[in-house]
């Protein structure tokens, strides 16, 4: 008898086949699994052999169970089809098609606007009942066992007759006189059930099939089942009070209530009997978006009481002609598919799995797509990770961390079977990614309870090429500020070429790096000059001692090392630029007679500077130099330096540590109080400048590289770097 379907919040989208389906083409070897002790979940004592199971349609309802095969429906295509446990071969019928079953033989029956008519499988004969307005409007009831049931209404009433090969026509005795609606269903192959409306009551009674008789009428139930022994009904629950299971003896009449886990149920609640075994569950829990306590089918053993779980979640129940029972439902560990359930008299029922939608029923990821092992995300900008899942959900958790400074970002992907994670060059928070190891991970924990959370775990490794001023190692500049209480801050610089807000402006929030910086009236930075493959500072204190800072890669500073004293004969300090093409930044410094003094950079933190040599006189014209590195696109790196007019000379270098003949860039600069290489901000693979301006309003122009030495930067371009509206902070 079918279930009293009740509304229930469904998932949005279909699910698709993730898992293949497999067809066997030999004899049935079916797999049977030992029910665990009481209050344990079921656990598989051998892997399914699922090439060797008949493929069920994940989609189609399992209609009704046979001794030979079994037969399910498609509702939205209207079909159903027929298919044997042995192999799988069958076939699909359109309109109304029913399995009935006897001791010893299956029959379809398909119930036509004209006729019924029945096939017996064993023989191939069959029976044909005719219906419709030339039959006295006679009506198909329904079937069960080896006779076909229809209605008649007569002037004293509805009558239900019995049709066999036998014998046909016959009236069923027992049914009220004031009967109607009448549907007959099968039970065991000795009794049906017939549903029926006396009055404005529903009801429902056991048809003895031999005989053509009607007893144990009882008030219809949202679920029942039969046995040789028991009738079991079951009512839906409710948000407010939980569902209820009773078994009557069929030989006392004495009834039972059975006890069921005290929680509401969202959906039908359905009942079996198999042996001394009553069987019950929440119905469809697999399609729901919420968790129950009725999902798992469970046997409850009527004479000793004990509890065992024997599926985490079933669709459908159907009775089998030899007393076991077909379940339409899933095993974690074993997917889902028909499972048999039969009472051997043991502690527990067995369960055996007859058919395979090839489907898993606990949440699975499968085809994963992740970063390959070394990403460069200036190269891709980024990378998208993609994931399948087996079913939707609503919250599947992606997490993305960097190892070195646990930097996360996480992303929660609602109602999507395909978890699509866009990660690219800026998704840490508001800053470029860096350099590194990183985790990822996707937990997908299923809206159903059905199983545990779905886990997938990788690690990448991103790796790009170090970049002049970037002290976080993450590839993009960042812009050094010391307040006027001596306090340094980093802010990480961004590029973004789109928007309300385009061009170069801060990202995550500034940090600050520690106080105490005032003791140094000169501080520089301009790559690695320590051999740390990432940006150090060079620091002078007032007495003229020179120091560095090496970067720790984690936009700070490690303890400083001290360079050398005797510096405080120069006026104007720089490096960043590679003039001795080593690989290495040199530093360039004009004494106080306007004397260049080059100091090629060594690679090694201990003695990061080599010997100086000079490298010319009548540098004392300018009040600013740039070691900007190669804007000009010649092998080495190059320098800029503004006369005390505002002029900005370009000086080529040539390599070997010396310049080229200077060219005019352009007037004006003087209104820069401050002339910033911050290698490059816009990622064209070329460095660029920026120039900030003080009092009275503070602002910074970008100027990008054209890397043509005759013109080596394009026009200015505004930036959005909020930091500099203090006058006061000095901008390295």
């Amino acid at each position: 008898m079918p279930l009293a379907r009740t509304p229930r919040r469904r998932l949005a989208a279909a699910v698709t086949t993730v898992l293949a389906v497999t067809l066997g083409a030999g004899a049935l070897s079916i797999p049977v699994y030992a029910v665990p002790a009481a209050g344990e979940d079921l656990a598989a004592t051998a892997a399914t052999a699922e090439a060797d199971l008949p493929a069920y349609p994940q989609h189609d309802r399992l209609l009704d169970a046979g001794l030979t095969g079994f037969l399910t429906v498609d509702d939205a295509a209207g079909t159903s089809t027929w298919r044997r446990y042995a192999d799988g071969a069958g076939q699909a019928y359109t309109g109304a098609t029913f399995l009935r079953s006897t001791r010893t033989t299956d029959y379809l029956v398909f119930a036509g606007a004209y006729k019924v008519t029945q096939r017996n499988l064993r023989t191939n004969g069959s029976l044909e009942i005719p219906v419709g307005p030339a039959e006295g409007d006679a009506q198909y009831a329904g079937a069960a066992g080896d006779a076909v049931f229809t209605t008649l209404l007569t002037g004293s009433g509805t009558v239900l007759r019995k049709h066999t090969e036998a014998v046909t026509g016959v009236a069923v005795t027992g049914l009220p006189s004031n009967a109607t609606e009448l549907q007959v269903w099968p039970a065991t192959p000795d009794h049906a059930t017939v549903t029926f409306v006396q009055g404005s009551v529903d009801k429902w009674a056991l048809l003895d099939l031999a005989a053509g008789t009607v007893d144990e009428i009882r008030d219809a139930a949202g679920s029942t089942a039969v046995s040789a022994t028991r009738t079991a009904w079951a009512f839906n629950g409710s948000t407010s009070g939980p569902p209820q299971v009773f078994v009557a003896d069929r030989a006392t009449g004495s009834v039972q209530q059975i006890p069921v886990a005290q929680a509401p149920s969202l959906g039908p609640f359905h009942v079996g009997l198999v042996g001394d075994w009553v069987v019950y569950g929440e119905a469809l829990g697999m399609d729901s978006s919420e968790p129950s306590a009725h999902y798992p089918l469970t046997a409850y053993h009527l004479t000793t009481g004990k509890t065992v779980r024997l599926l985490d979640h079933s669709y459908h129940l159907a009775p089998a002609p030899d007393g076991s029972l077909c379940v339409r439902g899933g095993l974690i560990g074993q997917g889902e598919g028909i499972y048999r359930i039969t009472d051997t008299g043991a502690d527990s029922p067995t369960v055996e799995k007859v058919a395979t939608t090839g489907r898993p029923t606990e949440l699975v990821i499968t085809d994963v797509a992740v970063p390959p092992a070394a990403l460069d995300p200036d190269r891709s900008n980024g990378f998208t990770f993609r994931w399948r899942l087996s079913r939707d959900v609503r919250n599947a958790v992606v997490t993305v961390r960097h190892v070195r400074t646990g930097k996360t970002q996480s992303f929660t992907a609602h109602w999507q079977r395909d978890v699509v994670f866009g990660w690219q060059n800026n998704n840490l928070a508001t800053e470029d990614a860096p350099n590194g190891d990183y985790t990822w991970e996707i937990a997908a924990h299923p809206d159903n309870g059905i199983g545990p959370d779905a886990v997938s775990k990788g690690t990448f490794t991103v790796v790009r090429k170090a970049a002049p001023h970037d002290f976080n190692d993450n590839g993009s500049p960042d812009l050094l500020t010391r307040d006027s209480a001596g306090r340094m801050w980093r802010s990480d610089l961004l590029y973004r070429p789109a928007g309300d807000r385009n061009g170069l402006r801060r990202g995550e929030p500034k940090a600050l790096l520690g106080a105490g910086w005032n003791i140094y009236d000169r501080i520089e930075a301009g790559g690695d000059l320590g051999g740390s493959a990432v940006g150090d500072l060079v620091a002078r204190d007032k007495t003229g001692v020179l120091w560095l800072y090496p970067g720790d890669g984690a936009g700070s500073f490690g303890t400083r090392l001290r360079i050398g004293g005797g510096w405080q004969i120069y006026d104007e300090l720089t490096f960043g630029s590679d003039l001795t093409n080593d690989g290495r930044p040199d530093l360039l410094a004009i004494d106080k007679v306007g004397a260049l003094w080059l100091y090629p950079g060594t690679g090694d933190a201990a003695k990061p500077l080599a010997d100086r040599r000079t490298l010319g006189n009548g540098w004392g014209v300018y009040n600013d130099i740039v070691a900007v590195g190669d804007i000009a696109g010649a092998p080495a790196g190059d320098l800029l330096a503004r006369d005390t007019s505002g002029v900005l000379w370009h000086y080529l270098g040539k390599g070997d540590g010396t310049f080229a003949t200077r060219v005019k860039v352009g007037s004006g600069w003087n209104r820069f109080g401050n002339l910033v290489a911050t290698g490059d901000a816009d990622r064209d693979a070329r460095p660029d400048l920026i120039g900030v301006t003080t009092a009275p309003y503070p602002d910074a122009s970008l100027y990008k590289g054209t890397g043509d030495w005759r013109a080596p930067f394009r026009g200015a371009e505004r930036t959005y770097v909020t930091e500099l509206a203090n006058p006061t902070d000095l901008v390295l």
